[in-house]
């Protein structure tokens, strides 16, 4: 694969290069994105404008700002314009084990909890099968509403075997991250997660919690933990919202010459 060439450094459009226009006001856009000079939600000026203002045919402005929606640092709204993107959170879904706690700090960003439901109840057929405990054996229920810098993200439905964190209950999580509490107060070590995506649409009650139109897409993301010695610790179901995520696919091969080993991500 052919590598880009370097951005044009300059907010103009430098005729004597031999980088394309196209990238050179891609660039350009990118830049004023990632310095904060345009910003999450800002609306771009229409083709026409951002071809006087830069020099350059439209053809030239549609492929540019094309490529900056593949890359979703813009999005278009029918009917309205294109706009700056929201970021999105990253989250590792397979060989690196992390919370949205985790991958949101990392941005730089806040992350709250609206705690919907928290108690202890007997564990169902689904819970039995996933946690691999008895039926009616008592687990930790913890229903969250999930808010990054303010704005609803993704509803969590978790679930904890009872005997592994009998006190869980007297933690309040509406700032702490559950998979640290397991990890230092009772010693759990996740080493592996199952994880499942599907797409699917939002129910009305649902899609109000995450404030996006009923039926509206969403990301949900089923998952079970594991310690070391191969003990289900936890799992969850999780609603994520389609706007504010996407799954990145990384493929190695095996040293052994098998089937590829994913890594995949949500950015």
């Amino acid at each position: 694969m052919t590598a880009e060439p370097e951005p044009t450094p300059s907010g103009t459009i430098d005729r004597s290069a031999s980088t394309p226009y196209y990238l050179q006001l891609k660039h350009i856009l990118q830049d004023q994105v990632s310095s904060g000079l345009l910003r999450p939600g800002d609306q771009l000026e229409g083709e026409h404008d951002l071809g006087r203002r830069y020099g350059v045919s439209r053809p030239v402005v549609r492929q540019a700002l094309a490529e900056l929606h593949r890359e979703n640092v813009l999005e278009r709204v029918r009917g309205r314009g294109t706009f700056v993107a929201q970021p999105r959170t990253s989250q590792s879904l397979v060989q690196f084990v992390h919370g949205l706690y985790d991958d949101v700090a990392a941005l730089g960003r806040t992350l709250r909890s609206e705690v919907r439901r928290f108690t202890v109840e007997p564990a169902d057929h689904d819970l039995e099968l996933r946690l691999g405990v008895e039926l009616d054996a008592p687990v930790i229920a913890l229903e969250r509403l999930r808010f990054v810098d303010d704005e609803p993200w993704v509803y969590t439905i978790s679930h904890v075997p009872f005997a592994l964190a009998p006190d869980l209950l007297t933690h309040d999580l509406t700032r702490l991250s559950l998979y640290h509490l397991l990890q230092e107060v009772y010693g759990l070590q996740i080493e592996r997660s199952d994880r499942v995506v599907e797409a699917q649409a939002a129910d009305t009650e649902l899609a109000k919690d995450l404030r996006i139109p009923p039926g509206g897409p969403v990301l949900k993301l089923t998952s079970v933990s594991f310690t070391a010695d191969g003990t289900p610790l936890e799992t969850f179901v999780a609603y994520h919202r389609a706007d504010r995520s996407r799954f990145e696919v990384s493929l190695t091969r095996s040293e052994q010459g098998g089937p590829p080993h994913p890594v995949v991500r949500i950015v």
